[in-house]
């Protein structure tokens, strides 16, 4: 193993460098700067580049150099497109896209204009150089005649000629003395004048990218929507189609734009979109537009107006939809009495900060909406301003029956709560009373007294509402009455679905109305000839667009009504149309932040309006008891059953009693046995005898007659 001597020498800290010269000259690396040094370097390095004057000082130098960046290059644009018919050739471009064959023949025949024009111009150059050099040798020659006559006119009036001649000399030296004196300086000064202007040009044309502002800058300009802003983020929409057509604009996109107006929290701004862009490409893009504008997905709302080809958009303030709406006037201000006929319910307020009111006189109304939007309170609320007006009676079924509408116990003559297909029954009995109640109406009315239909405030046609939410589970109740016909269902044997058929297609002219709360709605849970007969249609948030154009109609959505869009931000609000809903001009719906009133405050006025109205008897609609003896008879039918037969004709007999739903034949025959039934059999298998099961009703009927 060979080995090699180590040539070098032992140093402190305070080593000159000598020793790195040495190692240098016998081929040894330099010793390398302590470790501690390397750390205090790079870490003062780190805190100078991390304070915040420094970022100010390099954010601000940034600026200034990028602002003249801008200037010089907005000025190469503008000769490029001066020397290359640069505006003919975008226009022509976009009336490519566009498919505009009119347009790109107008454009093509006017850039072959400019070229003639400019090749004229070009020819004309020499002409115009000799005329300039003939003005130029003319204005010399006339000069030096001038001299001369002046140095004659001297020189006869006892002057000297020469002296003429010499001062028209001394001021051209002079002028020529001031040129050279003021060159370099006008050189020097040159490349800071037209950075100057370009610095000039650059603030004019745009501003510097968002890591270049200051932090006061970066959140006006998140916080303030501008006409360059909205044009900015429709161009980075990853559209490229869009891009050009805006590139190709003359004013760079703003006539697309009407003028951006206050709209409540927010702004609003219509834009009317080129050609070949639709404004399905807008809506699809919703997130991104928002993000380019510096708003969350909620804080933008894209709908359809009237005028073709054209979005409108309403922009919130940063965070405003974040902030709830003021209490509801029901809390704050309790009516004293309210006119079904005359009033307006205060619902909320639309997204220009505008009050909402709805016209309920003779509406059908429906809202529906996914769980745990809303729906119940936005419902609710109506409801409970419509208490006020003593006149108009509730008769309610909430097939959830967790207490939402539990304060309208004394306000409704009919309170059903629960969501047992026993309740589902009751609705649908409660509907169909209404039913009989609107027939009544119809054929008790004089259409000689009232020709105009029924008048506000007739005896016996006071407004009757019937209230049904969560009605999805009523269309879901697979029980069927004794005569086989199912309850729920949207068959033409349906008891449920028929009954809220008639109630649309009749009831508004006689006061009789039906308001629907359903969730999630389906074709299953919503038949279209039920959700179609609503006058007021109303959606919180949907899943789908499908979903969309069962709550609120297909003319709705295609006019830019978009429930479905909403975010799970938007708990309480609804786009809401239909008669009696003010919505702006040329628009078919409206979005609406209901007011919130939670059960507590529910309660308050509810018991304000009991005040008013005073308290009536609500209907008791729990499930009736049923007699099991008188039950088996009935279905027996004077012949006997085995045992495990009858639980299913009782529950055939009385398909909605909770007890027969379960009920077996073991456990039938041992009910019986209780009541004094002796069990009976044949072949093995436990029978029941008509004969003993009227035997033991015999015996209880002379039992109630002893006591």
């Amino acid at each position: 193993m060979t080995t090699h001597p180590i040539v070098g020498e032992l140093v402190d800290d305070d080593h000159d460098g000598e020793s790195d010269r040495f190692n240098h000259a016998a081929g040894l690396p330099a010793r390398r700067p302590p470790a501690a040094l390397v750390r205090r370097v790079g870490g003062t390095v780190v805190r100078v580049a991390k304070d915040d004057r420094t970022q100010f000082v390099v954010r601000k130098t940034g600026r200034q150099l990028y602002t003249v960046g801008a200037g010089y290059r907005s000025w190469a644009v503008r000769i490029w497109d001066a020397t290359t018919m640069g505006v003919y050739r975008r226009q022509i471009t976009a009336a490519e896209l566009r498919g505009d064959r009119e347009a790109l023949t107008d454009w093509l025949d006017r850039k072959e204009a400019a070229v003639q024009r400019r090749f004229q111009r070009i020819k004309e150059v020499p002409k115009i150089a000799l005329g300039f050099a003939l003005v130029g040798v003319g204005s010399v020659a006339a000069l030096v005649v001038i001299v001369l006559v002046s140095g004659l006119v001297a020189q006869l009036t006892g002057g000297q000629f020469g002296a003429v001649v010499l001062g028209v000399l001394d001021v051209f030296g002079w002028i020529i003395s001031a040129i050279a004196i003021a060159w370099t300086p006008f050189l020097i000064a040159l490349p800071f004048l037209i950075s100057w202007g370009a610095y000039r040009e650059g603030k004019r044309r745009g501003t510097p990218p968002t890591w270049l502002m200051t932090a006061d800058e970066r959140k006006q300009d998140t916080e303030v929507v501008t006409p360059s802003i909205v044009v900015k983020a429709l161009r980075d929409l990853g559209m490229s189609q869009l891009r050009k057509l805006i590139d190709a604009m003359d004013d760079a996109g703003a006539g697309m734009l009407s003028p951006i107006t206050l709209a409540g929290p927010g702004v609003e701004v219509q834009v009317q979109l080129p050609s070949s862009i639709s404004t399905e490409d807008i809506q699809k893009r919703r997130k991104r537009l928002a993000e380019n504008m510096g708003r969350h997905e909620h804080e933008l709302f894209i709908t359809i107006p009237k005028r073709a080809r054209s979005v409108l958009l309403w922009i919130a303030d940063s965070g405003a939809l974040d902030e709830p709406i003021e209490p509801s006037p029901l809390v704050t201000e309790p009516p004293t009495r309210v006119s079904m006929f005359r009033d307006r319910a205060p619902w909320g307020k639309n997204l220009r900060d505008d009050p909402i009111g709805l016209n309920l006189w003779q509406k059908h109304l429906l809202i529906t909406g996914l769980s745990n939007m809303g729906k119940t309170a936005a419902l609710r609320a109506l409801a409970l301003w419509l208490a006020f007006d003593p006149t108009v009676e509730f008769r309610i079924a909430d097939l959830k029956g967790l207490g939402d509408w539990h304060m309208f116990q004394g306000l409704a003559t009919v309170l059903i709560e629960g969501p047992t297909d026993e309740h589902v029954i009751s609705a649908t009995e409660m509907l169909e009373a209404a039913v009989d109640e609107m027939e009544r109406r119809m054929v008790g009315f004089d259409p000689e007294q009232h020709p105009d239909g029924v008048p506000p405030g007739l005896p016996g046609y006071h407004p009757i509402v019937v209230i049904v939410d969560e009605e999805q589970v009523a269309f879901m109740c697979p029980e069927k009455d004794e005569h086989k016909k199912p309850y729920g269902g949207k068959s033409n044997t349906s008891r449920y679905f028929n009954a809220a058929r008639k109630v649309h297609n009749q009831g508004r002219a006689v006061n009789v109305l039906l308001w629907d709360g359903t969730q999630d709605p389906t074709d299953q849970n919503l038949p279209k000839l039920v959700r179609e007969g609503a006058h007021i249609r109303a959606g919180l948030k949907l899943g789908s667009e499908s979903q969309s154009r069962m709550a609120l109609g297909d003319n709705a959505v295609n006019d830019g009504a978009a429930p479905h869009e909403l975010k799970q931000e938007h708990k309480g609000t609804v786009v809401v149309t239909g008669m009696g809903v003010p919505t702006q001009q040329g628009q078919t719906s409206e979005t609406v932040r209901t007011h919130y009133i939670g059960g507590k405050d529910a309660v308050e006025v509810a018991d304000q309006a009991k005040q008013l109205r005073g308290a009536v008897d609500t209907a008791d609609t729990s499930p009736d008891e049923r007699d099991l003896l008188t039950d088996v008879d009935q279905v027996l039918g004077g012949k006997d059953a085995r045992a495990a037969d009858v639980p299913r004709r009782l529950r055939q007999h009385a398909p909605g009693y909770a007890p027969y739903r379960e009920l077996t034949g073991e456990s039938l025959v041992a009910q019986l046995e209780a009541l004094g039934v002796k069990r009976g059999s044949q072949g093995g298998y436990p029978m029941v005898r008509t004969e003993r099961v009227r035997h033991a009703l015999a015996e209880r009927e002379v039992s109630d007659d002893d006591d």
